[in-house]
């Protein structure tokens, strides 16, 4: 291979965990999953929240299992997707007291298709290992997958002065921030041998190390990877609030990803306040499609504008494309197979236009600054038409409906 290719790196073969019914790892494609931030103990916003998540192409969604109402919801929350006619797993998580939760409600340790704990706090000195411990019997008591995930925000302490304890005696040949980053492999690798100890199987287990700083993530799963074959869950954990959190999660995520490291993610996105939860989901679908490793929606590429493209003409039907795609998509998927690989393109002048166009299924070049009133439209790589007068954009808008009909429906029609 060519020094300058740098097609990403074939998938790392870890074991493949089966989370009600999603499979994690095992050569499965990327699963992307995000969590609720609603009060799980609040069945009808949980709900709403979950269902709004899964629309939004979650796979997996994790809820918050905190205390005793939370615990007594999670079956009702279930039962209430069921009827809804939504088949998505749930996750719980589990923090300090999950021993005593998954013990005293049986219903929602069974009605949650995975359980998460962090073995930096699943108890604390000579109750660690016995806490851990109930989680796990309860895991293969009702044959449930467990995410074991360290995180250096409650990073095991005892384990941690330890190590730098180790460090100093050897005359300090690690940096702390290597000792750091030691810690929390070690603390996930350990947790994982406990735990097929006790009995649950590897093929069982997830693991993943959080942190929020991006070099650190990168080296603590590469170190994680090159010591296990654990199926892994990727996530920069608190990436942070709008454009910082999307760039923070791509860069490290998207770097793993290229390494075959991983199998599946979450965005940890701050919602603006009043903002949509869904677009954690939707970063992360852009992030796997846009790097090849999945397709979820047709690409809509569109020039960025410049001083040739004064009009807003372009931008706007390229917004309107973009947003019919995501809300057509749920019943597109069904009716229009292979739809999700369509390419539109909506340009703003002819420097690139019609080239771009070309390269697309669909394409348009609207005219620039100072060009003729004339919209030239390319399908399947050929000049079809020429669309002119006051109402091009609808009538792209009305032609792109017609393709997907005619190119994926008649496949559906034949199919059936």
């Amino acid at each position: 291979m060519s020094a300058f290719a740098f097609a990403p790196q074939p998938r790392r073969t870890t074991v493949g965990v089966s989370v009600g019914g999603v499979t994690v790892g095992g050569g499965a494609p990327v699963v992307v999953q995000s969590m609720t931030n609603t009060d799980t103990a609040d069945i009808d916003a949980t709900v709403a929240q979950v269902a709004a998540l899964h629309k939004a192409g979650s796979e997996l969604v994790r809820i918050t299992v905190d205390r005793d109402e939370s615990a007594a919801a999670v079956p009702k929350i279930r039962e209430r997707l069921e009827r809804l006619g939504l088949d998505v797993p749930l996750i719980g998580d589990f923090h300090y007291i999950g021993h005593k939760l998954l013990a005293d409600h049986p219903a929602c340790a069974e009605a949650l298709a995975k359980y998460r704990i962090n073995p930096g706090n699943v108890g604390f000195k000579d109750k660690k290992d016995k806490q851990f411990a109930a989680i796990i019997e309860r895991a293969i008591a009702f044959d449930k997958p467990v995410r074991i995930g360290v995180n250096w925000g409650s990073l095991d302490q005892e384990l941690l002065t330890r190590l730098m304890d180790d460090n100093q005696a050897k005359g300090f040949p690690l940096t702390a921030e290597e000792v750091m980053r030691e810690t929390i492999v070690q603390s996930a690798l350990i947790s994982a041998e406990l735990a097929e100890e006790i009995g649950l199987p590897r093929n069982r287990i997830i693991l993943s190390a959080k942190v929020s700083n991006v070099q650190d993530l990168i080296a603590c799963y590469a170190m994680l990877s090159a010591r296990s074959n654990h199926a892994l869950h990727l996530g920069l954990t608190e990436a942070g609030m709008g454009t910082k959190g999307i760039v923070a999660s791509s860069a490290s995520l998207g770097i793993l990803l290229q390494q075959g490291i991983g199998d599946t993610i979450r965005i940890s996105l701050t919602p603006e306040p009043g903002g949509d939860r869904t677009r954690e989901v939707q970063v992360a679908q852009e992030l796997l499609q846009v790097m090849g490793f999945r397709q979820f929606l047709p690409v809509v590429a569109a020039c960025p504008g410049c001083g040739r493209t004064t009009s807003t003409v372009f931008q706007e039907l390229a917004q309107k494309i973009q947003e019919d795609i995501r809300r057509n998509m749920p019943v597109w998927r069904a009716k229009y197979p292979g739809v999700e690989g369509l390419k539109v393109a909506v340009m703003g002048c002819i420097v690139n236009g019609p080239g771009e166009s070309k390269h697309a299924d669909i394409g348009i070049s609207l005219p620039g600054t100072g060009e003729l009133p004339a919209a030239p439209v390319y399908i399947d790589g050929k000049k079809a038409m020429t669309l002119r007068g006051t109402n091009i954009a609808g009538d792209f808008e009305t032609l792109v409906g017609d393709y997907i009909e005619k190119r994926f429906g008649n496949g559906q029609a034949a199919a059936e």
